[in-house]
């Protein structure tokens, strides 16, 4: 869309796009933490019952990333919006 517009976007845009990306890093870091957790847990033969942190950690980052989601599609149209001529 820069290019399109032969000029940068606003800086709130990258902004969003950069906390999105950082949001799915997160996300995908409780998921590694869940599934390694889990294998441990399995060959020490522990109980299920302490997997729950790891799950509610994966669920509150899932939850932040699908806010974060939202306002990286709504940043996105804005800059579509500016970028489509008049």
């Amino acid at each position: 869309m820069e290019r399109l517009r032969s000029s940068p976007l606003h800086a709130n845009i990258s902004t969003a796009l950069d906390k999105h990306l950082e949001v799915i890093r997160v996300v995908q870091s409780r998921r590694k933490d869940e599934i390694v957790n889990a294998s441990n847990r399995q060959r020490q033969g522990a109980p299920r019952c302490q997997d729950d942190r790891d799950v509610f950690a994966l669920a509150l980052a899932i939850k932040e990333m699908s806010v974060s989601t939202r306002k990286a599609r709504t940043t996105l149209w804005c800059a579509l919006q500016m970028t489509l001529p008049k």
